[in-house]
């Protein structure tokens, strides 16, 4: 309670540097003011990039998708693998993320890419507790490659209409006062 309060605060006084003209995002380079900690490593781009529309296998075989399903919030998307030990250490802060902020402004999307087995992914998520997150896949590494995901993990952040704003390169403490902030400071700019 208190971690979320503190970020609560951090937010409301940075909030006028993020904010534009009718509450719409203005700049994301208003993110750096929050960054701290591990967040230092997470670089914000000036400008928003475009993303790629390759198709991505959803948990299950529950079929394809892609990005584009999940335009109208922001997403975190984490590139991962079963085999990746810092994964496995990021993976429940994750967790913790969605947990506390998922919903209709933001999501965390996992996509596991190159060789994971669903059967890998369930075992995966079953030792270390994780339920809320999906066990999307990305075997043949097509949008990972097209995204320029090289290594692992690598965390993206969306923005509503599906362009890339910021990315982190290494496993970061995503459930720290900073990484809550920068995610409360993003669903606080849709203005709902």
């Amino acid at each position: 309670m208190k971690v979320l309060f503190a970020a609560f605060v951090y937010t409301a006084l940075t909030l006028g540097a993020i904010w534009g003209a009718g509450g719409a995002w203005a700049d994301t380079a208003a993110i750096e003011g929050l960054r701290d900690g591990d967040m230092k490593k997470l670089v914000v781009h000036a400008t928003p990039e475009a993303t790629s529309s390759a198709p991505f296998q959803l948990a299950d075989d529950a079929g394809e998708t892609s990005l584009d399903a999940y335009r109208g919030k922001y997403i975190l998307l984490n590139f991962w693998a079963t085999w990746c030990a810092p994964c496995r250490k990021e993976m429940p802060q994750l967790s913790a993320l969605q947990a506390d902020f998922g919903g209709d402004d933001f999501e965390v999307l996992t996509i596991a890419t190159g060789r994971n087995s669903p059967q890998g992914i369930a075992k995966f998520f079953d030792e270390i507790g994780v339920t809320n997150l999906p066990r999307h896949q990305d075997p043949q590494q097509q949008l990972a490659s097209q995204m320029g995901i090289f290594g692992l993990p690598i965390s993206v952040i969306l923005d509503p209409e599906g362009r890339e704003i910021a990315r982190l390169r290494g496993d970061a403490d995503w459930n720290s006062e900073s990484a809550r902030a920068i995610v409360a400071a993003l669903i606080a700019s849709t203005g709902t």
